[in-house]
């Protein structure tokens, strides 16, 4: 069970950054959830809840008395408590038994996926610990959960690549459809049946996965499909991702429609394709552990700009999992939005998109985003990437 394996690995992590004690305090996760709380427990918890996980080895949950027994039947926690009155006890009792020196925590100034604590819940927290002379041992959990949701284990891999598989198929299903007449909402219907009618979900808001932009003067990115007609002499791009056993596959393709007597796109267009595959090839060869994604960011940005194509105003690529965006290390540029992200170095077993991006005049946006495997000797391809520009007949 992948819960067991992440909880297991998280202990090598703890001993590795040397803290002693890794705490997760939530409550009502249906509508509080914590990023991190799938690789803990596979149901939502209703009551204050503690998992602590020490550099020991030790596993220990505190859960409210109806969400004990579903803990129990994961056999991941050495032991479980389930208390009915309050948290409060149990949780004190535990913590001076335990006596650690640093208590990671789930929260972080710098990365979403790590900060899942309430501020009333850390509030909760500090006078738990106040009582016992604890309240000053509180770290940041960032580096904790980063490592742990960054460096894939086997099974996860798998399940993104069967996302993948997935992904690919669906979209050779859509460039058979695609045609002149029809709409970005029409082509967005199309894909979402073809995702139900494989028993998935989508990877994120289906309002706007797929996203569908044909043409110039689209909205670009984030934008729902709309009933703007597709029509000769358009790139259009899309950007699409599922779910298999709840890790992601993100993906985007470009597509040029062919006018009448046109046997190929025109240079323009090829030019603007060509030096995306380029910027994306160039930038997965130089990807491996070590590097900073900042670096990575600018090998695209320099070969976007040096063909004379403004930069794209987003990063190259972030890191894929249970989430699309999910991990704290980030290929993009040192820009106030990102904080420390770009900086992060980069490690092996971290997937990563690559996605640059630039425009086509009155033609539209031409973009390729790829999923790659950090390795120890660089970043292989998770998905096929697209080679040569989906060309639809008229």
């Amino acid at each position: 069970m992948l819960v067991k394996e992440k909880i297991a690995q998280s202990i090598g992590i703890l001993k590795e950054l040397d803290v002693d004690c890794w705490l997760t305090f939530v409550r009502e996760t249906q509508l509080n959830g914590d990023p991190i709380l799938p690789f803990l427990v596979n149901a939502s918890l209703t009551w204050h809840s503690a998992f602590i996980i020490s550099s020991s080895g030790k596993k220990h949950a505190i859960v409210g008395q109806y969400d004990k027994k579903g803990v129990e039947d994961l056999g991941a926690y050495d032991q479980v408590v389930g208390y009915v009155e309050g948290v409060k006890k149990p949780f004190v009792e535990y913590m001076k038994k335990l006596n650690p020196s640093k208590i990671a925590v789930n929260y972080s100034q710098d990365s979403e996926i790590c900060d899942g604590l309430t501020h009333g819940m850390y509030l909760t927290l500090l006078d738990m610990l106040a009582g016992i002379g604890m309240s000053d041992r509180l770290i940041s959990a960032e580096p904790v959960v980063s490592a742990l949701r960054q460096r894939k284990m086997p099974t996860e891999i798998e399940y993104m690549t069967q996302a993948i598989r997935h992904t690919q198929e669906i979209f050779s299903e859509v460039a058979r459809f695609i045609k002149p007449g029809k709409t970005e909402a029409d082509i967005a219907a199309f894909m979402k049946k073809r995702v139900e009618d494989r028993g998935l979900e989508l990877a994120w808001d289906p309002r706007t996965c797929p996203s569908v932009f044909t043409g110039s003067e689209t909205a670009g990115a984030h934008y729902n499909p709309t009933e703007r007609v597709v029509k000769e002499g358009h790139v259009l791009n899309m950007d699409f991702g599922v779910k298999w056993e709840g890790y992601c596959s993100d993906l985007q393709r470009t597509f040029y429609i062919l006018e009448k007597g046109e046997t190929r796109a025109p240079t323009e267009v090829q030019k603007g394709f060509d030096t995306i595959l380029k910027s994306i090839e160039e930038s997965r060869k130089a990807l491996r552990p070590g590097v900073q994604g900042h670096q990575i960011d600018g090998i695209a940005r320099t070969i976007i700009t040096a063909n004379g194509y403004d930069e794209f105003p987003h990063g190259l690529g972030h890191q894929v999992g249970r989430f699309p965006h999910d991990g704290t290390a980030l290929l993009g540029p040192a820009w106030e939005k990102y904080a420390k992200k770009p900086f992060v170095p980069i490690e092996e077993n971290m997937v990563f998109t690559i996605e640059p991006r630039l425009t086509v005049p009155g033609r539209g946006i031409a973009t390729i985003e790829e999923m790659v495997l950090v390795k120890s000797a660089g970043a292989e391809y998770l998905s096929s990437p697209q080679k040569e520009l989906i060309l639809i007949q008229p």
